[in-house]
Parts: structure tokens; C-alpha cells; sequence
């Protein structure tokens, strides 16, 4: 039988909620606005994209964020173009913009698909030398974002990044139309020397760290949900606090082949905790969502259809 979406104080320290709501609360300054993209992208976005900006505020107070601290960080995320508002009588509704949607299916990409780790041993080199100098920090920056790494000053490359997308992501870009991207393959006598050269590039070590503390967090969690101890309003939190600590670290990682990553790398039982761990909570979350969150036509729609297919399918 389904459980109520009304649980349980989140902070009891008997669950292992708390303490990921603690953690949360301890960074400063507290990232509200973060959460909120999570909360959007995350749950909000699948249902339509709008919601009632006071049932938000409902869902958003157990993780510590309160009423004025929801109101200026979406204003703040309104100015810069993720959401628009409209207001219903002296109801305020938020709703995803064009562009906030497209951003949103940008970091999808990364954050709800399997790491590619097969790779053909072929290298995507793109070169800035036709690119004029005032453009060029900023094409490698948002190269660096997309996993490239720096081979000299006017090289970046990556052995497996998705080519259908790259285009795409780069559009809009100052001087992206003078870039040459290629694809080339090392002559195997400088492949190892080439390799621990763009390797070098990544920050490989911190991300290792980060998925070990990722693994820490949230493998008791998932042993308790997995004994069907939260609630529907629980199981929302964690999926929000599981996302968002993944995704800050997913959007980070260049998604290397299994080639050129250590033995040992956390990243893959990450992916695999966090995979299972959604799943676990995707259903009763979703009871939650649509009983707790309001558009002025009632509660917020049934999820679109693809919803269902992150992380390899939720259901």
C-alpha cells in the first residue's frame, strides 16, 4: 500500500536522511539556487515544467531552505534566463524557459546515461589556431566543460566525446565557426606518451576522492530505502540530495574510456549506486511530486514518457 506523502521529521537522526540534509545545510554559503535547478531539472521539468511557487516552497523547507531564500534564488535564476513567472490572482507560477529547458538536456546527457567506456583508440583533437585570441579562453573553457582536455594552447582533445552533440553545444559560441575539429589516431610508438599527456590534463585524483565521498554518503541510504523504510516525502528528498551531489560531480567528470582510467576507478560503482539508488525511489518520489506540487490547473501532470527511461529505465 502506498505510504502517505507526509513523513516523519526528514532531520530525525534515526533515519539516514538527516544526514545528507545536514550536509547540505553545512555549505556555505548554502547553495539554495543549486538545489532548486536540481529540483527543476530533476522533478519538475518531466511534469511540465511549471509549478505553483508556494507548493514549492512546501517541499523545498524540510531541506532547510526557507521561504525568502526560495523567492530570491528563483528571482535571481528568473534573471538569468532559467525560468519565467506569471501570476494567477496572488498565486506566482515559475516555469521553465526555452533556454533553461535546453540546459537542462544538456546536463541529462551527462547526468542519466551509462559512461561510454569503449573506446576505438581514435582521439577528437579540436584546433584554435584560426580562432582569434579575444575567443579563444572562452571555447576552451566550455571545451573543458564538455571533458576536452588541454594538449598544448591551441589543442584540445578527447578520446570519446559525444560528436553528435558537440556542434550542438558549441553553437552560439564566440569564434566556434573558426574551430577544426578532427580525428586522429597516435602511431603507436608515442600512444603512451600521448596519452599520459592529455591524461595529465584531467584532474582524475579529485574526482576520485569525490566519488568515494559519493559512495560513503549514500550506500546506507540505499540500504534503507531498499528495506522500504521511507516514506513518499522522503523518498523525494533523497532522490533530490542523490542527484544533486551526482550531478555536481558527473558534470565534472571528461567520461574517459575504461582504457584510460584506473583500475580501481570509483566512478563506475558511483554511476551504479546512484543508477540503482533513483530507481529505488523513483515511484514513490513521483506520488510525492504530483500529491505535493500544484500548476494553477491542480496538481502537477503525470511525468512525460521518457521520465521512465533514465539511468537505463525507472521502471
Amino acid at each position: 500500500m502506498p505510504q502517505s506523502h507526509i513523513s516523519p521529521n526528514p532531520r530525525d537522526p534515526q533515519t539516514p536522511v538527516a544526514p545528507l540534509i545536514a550536509s547540505f545545510q553545512s555549505q556555505r554559503p548554502m547553495r539554495a539556487g543549486s538545489l532548486l535547478i536540481t529540483v527543476f531539472g530533476d522533478a519538475i521539468a518531466p511534469h511540465g515544467g511549471t509549478v505553483w511557487l508556494g507548493s514549492l516552497i512546501r517541499a523545498m523547507a524540510p531541506f532547510g531552505v526557507n521561504d525568502r531564500l526560495v523567492r530570491t534564488s528563483i528571482y535571481r535564476l528568473a534573471q538569468d534566463g532559467w525560468f519565467s513567472s506569471h501570476q494567477v490572482g496572488r498565486r506566482s507560477y515559475y516555469s521553465l524557459t526555452e533556454l533553461g529547458r535546453r540546459r537542462f538536456h544538456e546536463a541529462s546527457q551527462h547526468i542519466y546515461a551509462e559512461p561510454r567506456r569503449q573506446w576505438s583508440g581514435d582521439w577528437c583533437c579540436v584546433l584554435l589556431n584560426a580562432v582569434a585570441a579575444e575567443h579563444r579562453d572562452g571555447l576552451r573553457r566550455e571545451l573543458q566543460w564538455l571533458g576536452f582536455a588541454p594538449v598544448s594552447p591551441n589543442l584540445m582533445a578527447h578520446p570519446a566525446p559525444d560528436r553528435a552533440t558537440l556542434g550542438e553545444n558549441l553553437q552560439g559560441i564566440a569564434g566556434a565557426d573558426r574551430i577544426i575539429v578532427t580525428t586522429t589516431r597516435v602511431m603507436s610508438d608515442s600512444e603512451t606518451v600521448f596519452n599520459e599527456l592529455v591524461t595529465n590534463g584531467w584532474n582524475l585524483d579529485e574526482l576520485e576522492l569525490r566519488y568515494q565521498h559519493f559512495l560513503q554518503m549514500f550506500r546506507p541510504v540505499y540500504r534503507w530505502v531498499r528495506d522500504d523504510a521511507a516514506s513518499d516525502e522522503q523518498a523525494f528528498q533523497v532522490r533530490i540530495l542523490l542527484l544533486h551531489e551526482y550531478r555536481k560531480i558527473i558534470l565534472r567528470d571528461p567520461f574517459l574510456p575504461e582504457a584510460l582510467l584506473p583500475s580501481d576507478w570509483s566512478g563506475t560503482a558511483a554511476y551504479q549506486l546512484c543508477r540503482n539508488l533513483y530507481r529505488a525511489v523513483a515511484e514513490p518520489s513521483e506520488r510525492f511530486i504530483t500529491s505535493a506540487m500544484e500548476t494553477a490547473e491542480g496538481p502537477l501532470p503525470p511525468a512525460e514518457p521518457g521520465f521512465f527511461d533514465r539511468f537505463g529505465g525507472t521502471k
